[in-house]
């Protein structure tokens, strides 16, 4: 998981300040999943559940990124395609993947419902069960996006 947000870094980083910005809040979000799941290279430093302070941040950070996306990221980059001519395909691809990112969406909402206010370490009997589902959406999530920034950087809607 880690390495594909690099690969995204890579490939898509200098299109456009804002797409930086949240690629990079995109790769300190999958450090931060992978530390709390104790996935390599952080396995040796989870021995135990993760403490309740660092479950409200990864929560505070996951609501951001998600946020951010729905509400500044994808907007820019249909006004941008638009802006520059986007095909037909573009359209229908959007109209496609915009749905599965909601579903993604709403177990991340789900998880920050069931963690974000976490009070008390009785509420962690599912944690891991509900980490690894929210691990799933995130990687499914990000290959969306990933389709996306890679269609508009093939039809050249990325500004350079």
């Amino acid at each position: 998981m880690l390495s594909k947000g690099e690969q995204a870094q890579t490939k898509w980083g200098g299109a456009n300040d804002s797409i930086d910005q949240w690629l990079a809040e995109r790769q300190d979000l999958l450090i931060n999943y992978c530390k709390m799941a104790g996935l390599p290279p952080y396995e040796q430093e989870r021995k135990e559940l993760p403490d309740i302070t660092a479950i409200r941040e990864f929560c505070g950070q996951l609501v951001d990124y998600v946020s951010s996306g729905h509400f500044e990221i994808y907007g820019q980059l249909i006004k941008a395609a638009r802006d520059n001519g986007a095909s037909l395909s573009m359209d229908n691809l959007m109209e496609g993947l915009f749905p599965l990112i909601s579903d993604t969406t709403d177990i991340a909402l789900d998880f920050n419902d069931n963690y974000g206010e976490i009070e008390s370490v009785e509420r962690l009997e599912q944690f891991d069960r509900n980490l690894s589902a929210l691990g799933e959406a995130l990687e499914l999530r990000m290959e969306f996006e990933d389709q996306l920034l890679n269609h508009l950087h093939e039809d050249k809607l990325l500004g350079q």
